[in-house]
Parts: C-alpha cells; structure tokens; sequence
C-alpha cells in the first residue's frame, strides 16, 4: 500500500482504464520522478512536487481518469523502480535513448533538447571538441546521458559523476573542472546564478528528446500516452508551461536563434 493507494498491476490499470472514464477507480498511475531537477521536477516551499513533469503527470492521469501517486526516486534509481514494478512510468526529463530502449519504452517526444557545456568563467574552452586534447577534467551528473557522452567521447578526460547538480557546479565554479556536460536550459540558469565564476556554451553539443519512460510491451498505454501529448500539444497546453515555469529560457532561447524546448522536431 502507497499512501491511500493500492498499487495495481499495470495489466490491471490499462484493463480499468479502457473503461468509462467517469467512473472512480481505486487504483493509481504511479510516476517516478527525480525531484532535484526545477523547473521540471522539484520539491516546493512546502515540501510538494511541483514543475512541468509533475503538472504533466498530473494532466495525463486526468486523461486517463485514473488518480496519480507520484514515487521521488533518486535519478539512477528510476529505471531499476520501472522494471521492479514499483512506478508504472517515469516523468523526470529522461532522454530517449538506443541504450535506454533496451531495458524499456518510451513514448513520442515532448521535449527536444541538447546537452551542452558550462565552463569556468575565465576558462579558454570554446567548445566540446577543446575538451578531446590535453588533460581534462570533466564532471557530470550521475546517469545522465552528459555522463554517457563523456564517457563514449571524452576518452582522455578524468570524468566524475555526483549525485546533485549542485555539486557538478561547484567543481565549475571553483575551477576544479574544466567542464560539465548537461542539458541547455540547467547550463543557461546555473550561468546566470553564478555569472562570476561560470560561463555558458550552449552550442548543442548532441540533441536529445525528452518523452515518458514504460516498460516494454505496455503498447496500449503507450498509445494513450501519445494520444495525450498530441492532444496537449494540439490544445496549447505546453505553451501554458512554458509561460509558467519557462518563460526566461523560452525568451532568451528565442532571442539566440535556439529553437525553445517544446519546439519538439522529428526524431
């Protein structure tokens, strides 16, 4: 028992909702987020999940007339929950990748992103490629796809991976990283936070799409899924997040030519 909740088989849950929707169903969508990362997913001043993801949850459970119990899981722990059965989704800004793919599912994107450097603020580093020659030190954050493409194509580089954001910027910060890899839109906030000692390099490094994480031969709930995103989008519903969580990045990605994270391209 989760809260006031039972947690249903996924089988259980796509049976249930295949139903009439105005019905009150005993059983819960289960999300699994990562609640460090704002404005995506984040815990409030009053200890409540709150961001794009956690309102995206929320509306897609709507959708599927269904209530949501939301699971904050630390980041590498979200796929092990999803194969356990102990969320039956992930919402937590998870990138659509081949690797990821082999031990579950995703739906259509929802976000289109790249990863992305922040540097020392006097540092000569102009782009990705300068971290390939000489001997760097990288930092990323644990089972992040900027750990993975450090990893793969930084094969020179000391790469460290922390569990916080917070701790990958203080190694910036403090000179003790020549870099750290990550998505736009965290790179672009954590510069302004600390203009003093990091600087930006936006110029996408490899673009990623976002989209929400199931297991493996869940295809109805995969459709439901899909249907939900196109309808949301359709219906305006992502430009209500990003003017309400987004609207800083949405402008000064706009005024730098970068097309704006909901902006989703063809795979």
């Amino acid at each position: 028992m989760r809260g006031w909740f039972f947690h249903f088989s996924l089988s259980l849950l796509m049976t249930v909702v295949s139903g009439c929707k105005q019905q009150q169903w005993p059983n819960a969508l289960v999300i699994g987020t990562d609640a460090t990362y704002p404005p995506f997913e984040y815990t409030d001043d009053r200890g409540e999940l709150a961001g794009v993801d956690v309102d995206l949850g929320k509306a897609l459970a709507a959708d599927l007339g269904v209530p949501v119990v939301f699971k904050n899981i630390q980041f590498d722990g979200l796929i092990p929950a999803l194969q356990s059965g102990s969320v039956d989704i992930i919402i937590s800004s998870m990138t659509d990748t081949p690797e990821r793919r082999k031990s579950l599912d995703f739906s259509d994107p929802y976000v289109t992103t790249a990863i992305c450097l922040l540097v020392p603020k006097a540092s000569p580093t102009k782009s990705a490629e300068d971290l390939k020659t000489g001997k760097r030190r990288v930092v990323t954050k644990i089972a992040t796809t900027g750990e993975l493409w450090s990893r793969a194509n930084l094969p020179n580089a000391e790469v460290v991976a922390f569990d916080t954001d917070s701790a990958c910027v203080m190694e910036v910060a403090k000179g003790s990283a020549d870099a750290w890899v990550y998505d736009q839109i965290s790179v672009m906030n954590y510069a302004m936070h600390h203009p003093d000692t990091t600087r930006a390099i936006l110029a996408p490094i490899r673009a990623e799409h976002w989209a929400v994480a199931l297991p493996h031969g869940q295809d109805d709930l995969k459709q439901k899924i899909n249907a939900f995103i196109k309808k949301h989008r359709e219906a305006g519903k992502f430009d209500e997040l990003a003017g309400k969580y987004l609207a800083k990045e949405r402008d000064f990605m706009k005024a730098q030519g970068i097309p704006f994270l909901f902006e989703v391209t063809v795979r």
